[in-house]
């Protein structure tokens, strides 16, 4: 596994910002870390990345623990926080080359240095300084240092924060292209970035686990989520009427003769609609499934309602 972590904790004082966190990442891929503002989402990846110490518990980059083998796990991991501290003064080519040479890539370093401003779509940029550029390329820059010593696992913290769209859109490319070789732990608060580019997700909430699986699992199987079914009859019902039909949960008018029915079980209450609308002679003119968005999930699995935690 690429990234290893067991019963992680951190106290700020009286804070508990981390609460036994436990997960294991492999290589190879992009997995989201989701939660509200300070769920404990920037803490855990300063642990991840030897920034601040863990108060309990364990964590592992590439076998290397981040407490006892500090300078091999920073070996092995490339970071890019929130902040993006970047040397504006500096231009982009000299600012890579510095960084390349704290990690003594010695002889490598230009050659390096070359193939992250292509990868990274630097080219055009390289004899500007930092600080002249947009926000869009100074993530790339960001993204750049992160990865200029050929790291197995990368974290990034909000990479696409402020962007506009177009940026967006070049930077989540490049994230995909890195995900195809690298393990990256990738933190936003931009649920279509999410759903794009990763492949699982972990939502975290008052530093703890709330929910750890694929997009398509959490969006349907947190502990409160009730799927629904949108039905429109050719005449008028009754609320009351469809309320009563074995499984529905929940009824909500949309429009004319259009119902939003709930159900835990969706297969089974699909098949009492059908026999509802045979038995009453009320002809059914569509149905169609309608699941939970992702958004929603995050909602539910933050909110104190769902109680699915470690």
């Amino acid at each position: 596994m690429s990234i290893q972590v067991q019963q992680l904790c951190k106290t700020f004082g009286t804070q508990k910002a981390v609460n036994h966190l436990n997960f294991e990442i492999g290589k190879g891929s992009i997995t989201g870390f989701l939660g509200p503002n300070g769920a404990g989402k920037s803490t855990t990846m300063k642990m991840l990345s030897t920034y601040i110490t863990p108060t309990s518990g364990t964590a592992l980059v590439c076998g290397y623990d981040v407490q006892q083998n500090t300078m091999e796990v920073r070996r092995h991991l490339g970071y890019l926080p929130e902040s993006n501290p970047l040397y504006f003064d500096m231009y982009v080519r000299e600012y890579l080359e510095f960084v390349a040479g704290i990690h003594q890539l010695g002889k490598n370093k230009k050659s390096r240095v070359d193939e992250m401003i292509a990868v990274t779509g630097l080219t055009a940029e390289v004899k500007k300084k930092i600080g002249t550029l947009s926000k869009g390329y100074k993530q790339r820059v960001g993204i750049a240092q992160a990865m200029i010593h050929d790291p197995e696992v990368l974290i990034l913290d909000e990479p696409t924060s402020g962007l506009d769209p177009n940026q967006i859109m070049d930077i989540r490319d490049l994230i995909i292209r890195l995900g195809k070789e690298k393990t990256i732990l990738l933190s936003t608060h931009i649920m279509q970035e999410v759903q794009a580019m990763c492949d699982r997700i972990i939502i975290i909430n008052k530093g703890v686990i709330v929910a750890d699986d694929s997009i398509s699992n959490i969006r349907t199987t947190a502990q409160d989520a009730t799927a629904g079914i949108v039905v429109t009859f050719e005449n008028k019902v009754l609320e009351t009427d469809l309320a009563a039909i074995k499984h529905v949960v929940a009824v909500h008018y949309i429009e004319e003769n259009t119902w939003m029915l709930h159900s835990a079980a969706t297969n089974l209450m699909r098949k009492e609609i059908m026999a509802w609308s045979l038995q009453h002679d009320v002809a059914i003119v569509a149905l169609q499934e309608s699941t939970r968005t992702l958004e929603e999930a995050f909602r539910d699995l933050t909110s104190g309602r769902s109680a699915n935690t470690q």
